[in-house]
């Protein structure tokens, strides 16, 4: 394989608009899947809705060893209010950047995984490889979720690699994701006679100000460090001169293991009081995995780093679909790891370094082929 492939694939792989909302996922898992089946992987889908495909890919599975898990996902985050310099789905690379919506978080990444295990399988390594390239992952992992909460058969893994950007610098694990959405009701009137209404924005405001100062109260883990939280979006109200009847906010918190979400919620609920209604929106755990498992110790060896003696980022702040996975598949060892910039992602102007992808494409490589001895 000459690294023009990888490139072009990447290019192609941008040149899909697949922001979420929508997704509109098909049609770019129908080229992936065209283009696996030309290299002799055997190709399912899984709807999560219409136009939008999760794509399971798989090559050389036998009953000797589970295969390894490569997992990333089609969707894209919008393009934001700021004005691109580059067209965001043309892959224009200058300076050694590859430009686009996706580029980093992440098609690079599964163009990477793609031309990998390809190249991979020619040497036909024990257990084989799965490829899961999933439908709505961004708001919340949507398309992984659907795959466990239909009982779909994805088959064992001996391991999982999530390809989401983090500069090809692996990371064993990353925070739990609990969102939820809180409302509040009151009774409208006119804005000149407030003492007829009740302020439903004045009860968000109260329980927000509980928010900013809500202790978890969390030992620290040695992984994830300490949970945070945080309010994201508030709206409440339909006109100036009226007393709102209505007001919601939403509330991210970053869990760790050492407080169970269930506590989580259960505390929260209790802090803010009757005067609110909270519904979960996204409930998924922590991943961490042991630096003493084999598959660990082989991605450390592949990427040439030393978790000793380099200061590493072992987790990450952000949610990706091992989540779900790694629940699904038993809690095998779990890496996060790609080629794609962890600051860039979601950016105006998003890009990838070429140099990133060439170099990840040689260590999924090697570690398809390392995992199967």
């Amino acid at each position: 394989m000459s690294y023009t492939e990888v490139i072009n694939l990447t290019r192609k792989l941008v040149s899909f608009n697949n922001i979420n909302p929508p997704g509109n996922e098909q049609e770019i898992a129908e080229f992936v899947g065209h283009f696996l089946t030309d290299n002799g992987f055997s190709i399912r889908y899984h709807q999560l809705e219409p136009n939008r495909l999760t794509l399971i890919a798989e090559k050389g599975l036998s009953a000797e060893k589970p295969p390894i898990v490569l997992t990333g996902h089609f969707d894209t985050v919008p393009l934001g209010d700021k004005t691109w310099t580059k067209d965001p789905f043309s892959g224009e690379i200058m300076d050694g950047k590859l430009f686009g919506r996706g580029t980093s978080d992440m098609k690079a990444g599964l163009a990477a995984m793609i031309m990998a295990s390809i190249d991979a399988m020619k040497l036909s390594p024990r257990g084989g490889v799965r490829l899961i390239f999933t439908a709505g992952e961004e708001p919340g992992c949507h398309g992984a979720l659907h795959l466990a909460n239909t009982a779909y058969n994805v088959g064992k893994a001996s391991a999982i690699l999530v390809g989401e950007p983090t500069a090809n610098i692996p990371s064993i694990g990353h925070k739990g994701a609990l969102y939820l959405k809180v409302s509040t009701s009151g009774k409208t009137a006119h804005s000149s006679m407030p003492d007829l209404g009740v302020n439903a924005i004045y009860k968000a405001a109260r329980a927000v100000t509980r928010i900013e100062n809500f202790q978890f109260r969390a030992k620290k883990d040695e992984l994830h460090g300490f949970p945070t939280i945080n309010v994201g979006l508030i709206n409440g109200g339909k006109n100036l001169n009226s007393v709102p009847d209505h007001a919601e906010f939403t509330i991210d918190i970053r869990s760790t293991g050492k407080l169970s979400h269930s506590e989580i919620f259960e505390r929260l609920s209790a802090e803010l009081g009757e005067e609110v209604i909270i519904r979960k929106l996204v409930d998924l755990p922590a991943v961490s995995s042991d630096e003493n498992s084999s598959f660990v110790k082989v991605v450390y060896e592949v990427c040439g780093v030393n978790p000793e003696t380099q200061n590493l980022r072992k987790s990450l702040p952000y949610m990706t679909d091992g989540a779900v996975l790694q629940q699904l598949y038993g809690g095998v060892p779990t890496v996060i790891l790609g080629p794609g910039q962890p600051e860039i992602a979601h950016q105006t102007d998003e890009f990838c370094y070429v140099s990133k992808i060439e170099e990840a494409v040689e260590i999924y490589k090697n570690i398809i082929l390392k995992n199967a001895e």
